[in-house]
């Protein structure tokens, strides 16, 4: 009988949250489990975007390149089915060709696929593509088909704040979900036509988004490219059925292009502070396989030559000192890491680095200062196990407990997971 009566009011309680969400694009009524308003998307896209430009090697460090990609991308977003949102397009610094959209209208593109553009209409059929995505909810439509814990979970995670016993639900939780989601065919296919209909609506050729999908197709025809199957191809699946069906939509409805632009010189010109850097990145690039191989010695030399090249990049000065730090040498560890955070304060990395350094030396106030900064910019279980450090020894053992706690729920099969547990079990007794 009690079964009955739970089946009984798990019905109910379902019956209140399934309801049908308005498509803002088609106008189409959707089965959804949870309505998630548009304050609500606005929340969980604002939350995510920050540890997802985190994840990627933060925010490319030069303002007139993102000030440019933001330009043309709010000159598309203009011309989408829902201008009224405050948008956000923004270059990530990463070689890995990609871009990705957040709920709410959050964009980011890669220095990696700004490098394999050609002219400002491609970038701007990228954006118009994103912006699609965004306009027809495609991330938000996943979330409120998900499960009724899943979905609850999420937005509870996204809403909680920074307070540390959120930590667990925070820690590689909603922002991986969003960023990792493959889109069906179907969502390609319509992010691709609205994309191509708001470039063109903001006055650009219709002809960059084919270009672009040719780009794409010249990637995948001689064989597996690792860094787009890797990149934008993993979660945006292409093939050449895809481009026909691209050159037909075009052909179809735009067979006068007389007065828009592919605007070629431009691009190249507002996009040369990435274009001068490429030769540093390639370096960088190739001192972190030589680290992944085990060749410590090798990736440091390469990761100086790298810095050479481009010595206000926080993101190389970073993975200087943090090589240093996996080698046990921790003078020009911190050297480097303080020159990082001086070039860049704004990458969790630099501050985990420099926390860790500050615990070793047992400056706890200041290792606290650090690792609370890193953990703000992005929560991880490594700065939290090492935060817990160092509010125990600072006699902080209820901030300590919460902490080691956080770090037990959300590594519970790892080695800092049961390393927390043993920490707060020797707190307890």
């Amino acid at each position: 009988m009690r079964t009955v009566t739970r089946f009984f009011w798990l019905l109910v309680l379902l019956g209140a949250l399934v309801g049908c969400a308005v498509n803002p694009v088609t106008g189409r009524k959707e089965l959804a489990l949870m309505q998630v308003s548009p304050e609500e998307e606005i929340l969980l896209g604002k939350k995510s975007f920050g540890q997802a430009m985190q994840t990627m090697g933060g925010i490319y460090p030069d303002d007139s390149v993102n000030d440019y990609v933001d330009r043309v991308g709010q000159r598309v977003a203009k011309r989408s089915h829902r201008p009224e949102l405050n948008y956000s397009f923004k270059v990530v610094n990463d070689s890995s060709p990609n871009a990705f959209a957040l709920p709410g209208g959050f964009i980011g593109v890669s220095r990696g696929l700004l490098i394999n553009l050609e002219d400002e209409a491609q970038l701007a059929a990228v954006l118009g593509h994103e912006i699609g995505h965004v306009t027809a909810r495609h991330s938000v439509q996943g979330m409120q088909r998900s499960t009724f814990l899943d979905t609850v979970v999420g937005l509870a995670g996204i809403a909680a704040g920074e307070q540390y016993g959120d930590l667990a639900s925070q820690i590689g939780g909603v922002t991986a979900n969003l960023i990792d989601k493959r889109y069906s065919r179907d969502q390609e296919s319509e992010s691709d036509w609205l994309g191509i209909d708001y470039m063109v609506l903001a006055g650009y050729d219709p002809q960059g988004a084919i270009e672009l999908q040719e780009i794409f197709y010249r990637k995948i025809e001689n064989g597996q490219n690792t860094d787009w199957l890797s990149g934008l191809f993993r979660s945006h699946p292409f093939s050449k059925e895809r481009l026909d069906a691209n050159r037909t939509y075009v052909a179809g409805k735009y067979l006068d292009r007389s007065g828009y632009g592919l605007d070629r010189n431009s691009y190249q010109q507002s996009i040369e502070a990435v274009l001068k850097t490429q030769e540093a990145y390639e370096l960088y690039d190739q001192a972190l396989k030589l680290e992944s191989q085990g060749q410590l010695e090798a990736a440091i030399e390469t990761y100086h030559q790298a810095m050479q090249n481009a010595p206000t990049h926080g993101l190389l000065l970073n993975a200087l000192g943090m090589a240093y730090l996996r080698k046990e040498d921790l003078i020009p560890a911190k050297r480097y890491l303080l020159k990082a955070i001086n070039t860049d304060p704004d990458y969790y990395q630099s501050r985990m680095g420099l926390g860790y350094l500050y615990l070793k030396d047992r400056k706890f106030a200041d290792a606290s200062s650090q690792l609370k900064k890193s953990l703000e910019l992005m929560p991880t279980v490594q700065a939290a196990y090492l935060l817990g450090e160092a509010e125990e020894a600072q006699g902080n053992l209820a901030q300590a407990r919460e902490l080691y706690q956080a770090v037990s729920q959300a590594d519970a099969n790892g080695k800092l997971g049961q390393a927390a547990a043993a920490k707060l079990k020797g707190l307890s007794e």
